[in-house]
């Protein structure tokens, strides 16, 4: 079992539990060391790595540093120390963060490349899901804003295998001289202060130590030396932090990014989209198509009612100042007819203006001024009357010219009294007794006598 690689603890526990042995686990290790010496010896064997070469690996790793109380706040919070190694000169950065989210390992990343003044060929941190989706041996998946910053600055990452330390053990054993060398006996004002600190201490104390791997070198030595130059150059532009989230897309057409709400078209509801946020920009994908950009708020919500259906976001977009205006494109009348309605509670009658308005998408602008203008002159310009009056096709009779009678029977008029504008009557002939008056009125005389005769209201 031994040449298995199991260990002497296991096959200890395993005597125990399946053979009864009642002995320490001292005395089964001198039990093996007396008896299976060679094995004992086996187990031990260690296989040193080469050095890598100059500016070909980074190792990376947290580690809990312990606990501070901020000064302003009184509140206890937990320091952990981002530490990046450069395996060949065994230089080392190190950023104190309160926090390890994905901004922060982000950050932490743009930070030590600064430090160094360049990047290593290859990174190799641990299977974190802020740097790793998916741990794979032969294929790791990275999650999106770690592989970014990775292409942004043209560097490999090869994840170590879970659970193995001795993957990257230049800087997994500098954590208890981190916290004893620099951490200890300290005390900050804040967590700018205390990062300012940290680079001081990889500068002039860790830099500078005469290092027993390096042959009594110190590592800013050798960094200077061999491995400043071989690193790859940063790039011209800045690289901008990013963090990716995936949000499904609620009826209210909105997905969550941090404390913030962001619409994104309806058409979505339902459906997993892939978030982008940066310091200022928020930008949306699915299946990989952008489909929306907001500017980032640290709360609230940012609406483009252009996300939202038409019909559904009507009230919200036809403002008071909307109806006015609208109004005004109709006509006059129309244009009045709004301005009353609105002229107190505005809100409250939204709904209303709204409606008049609407009503010329069925009949048309020139239909519904007609009819403001009958509703007004019949003192009750309200959307009831507005629309009975376009329903029954009555906006475009005029009110009842005045006659001049005083309220007489139209009949007293004949014919041409009562239509003689819309039906052309031809002019009365000459009569022949135009030249025998007595003769014309003396006929005449007899027709109003026989007239008078007859009973009242008659039509001869």
């Amino acid at each position: 079992m031994l040449r298995a690689g199991v260990t002497k603890a296991t096959i200890h526990q395993r005597l125990r539990d399946e053979h009864a042995v009642t002995g320490s686990l001292a005395s089964f290790k001198r039990y093996v060391a007396g008896n299976l010496a060679e094995d004992a010896v086996r187990e031990k064997v260690t296989v040193l790595r080469a050095d890598p070469e100059p500016g070909l690996e980074g190792q990376i790793d947290y580690g809990l540093l312990g606990s501070w109380t901020d000064p302003r706040t009184g509140r206890s919070q937990r320091i952990w120390a981002f530490v990046m190694v450069l395996s060949h000169s065994r230089h080392m950065f190190v950023r104190p963060v309160i926090s390890m989210d994905q901004a922060s390992w982000t950050a932490s990343h743009v930070e030590a490349f600064a430090f160094f003044g360049g990047c290593p060929a290859r990174l190799i941190p641990d299977n974190l899901k802020t740097g790793v989706d998916k741990p794979d041996l032969y294929d790791p998946k990275l999650n999106r804003a770690y592989a970014e910053l990775a292409a942004h600055y043209g560097v490999l990452v090869d994840p170590a295998r879970a659970r193995k330390p001795k993957d990257k053990p230049r800087v997994e054993r500098q954590m208890p001289y981190i916290r004893d060398s620099w951490w200890k006996g300290r005390e900050f004002t804040s967590l700018v202060e205390m990062q300012a600190s940290a680079l001081h201490w990889c500068r002039e104390v860790a830099g500078q130590r005469k290092h027993r791997g390096l042959d009594g070198r110190t590592p800013a030595e050798v960094f200077d030396q061999a491995e400043a130059g071989t690193l790859t150059p940063l790039p011209v532009a800045a690289f901008t932090l990013a963090e990716w989230s995936r949000a499904k897309v609620g009826t209210d057409v909105h997905v969550k990014c941090g404390k913030a709400l962001y619409s994104v078209p309806w058409r979505l509801i339902g459906q997993l989209v892939d978030i982008r946020a940066t310091a200022t920009m928020v930008q949306i994908f699915h299946h990989g198509e952008l489909v929306k950009t907001h500017v980032r708020k640290d709360k609230g919500k940012v609406t483009d009612v252009g996300d939202y259906p038409p019909e559904k976001i009507a009230f919200h977009t036809r403002t008071p100042q909307w109806c006015r205006e609208r109004a005004e494109q109709t006509g006059p009348a129309t244009s009045a007819v709004i301005a009353e309605l609105l002229e107190s509670q505005a809100l409250h009658r939204l709904r209303s203006a709204q409606a008049i308005l609407n009503l010329a998408g069925k009949y048309s602008d020139a239909r519904l001024e007609a009819a403001c203008r009958k509703a007004t002159a019949a003192g009750d310009p309200s959307y009831r009357t507005i629309r009975n009056i376009l329903a029954a096709g009555l906006e475009d009779i005029e009110a009842d010219r005045p006659t001049g009678d005083a309220g007489a029977p139209a009949f007293l008029h004949g014919p041409a009294g009562l239509f003689a504008d819309v039906i052309p009557f031809p002019a009365p002939a000459a009569s022949a007794a135009a030249t025998a008056g007595t003769t014309s009125v003396t006929g005449s005389d007899h027709r109003d006598d026989a007239a008078d005769d007859e009973p009242e209201g008659a039509v001869s």
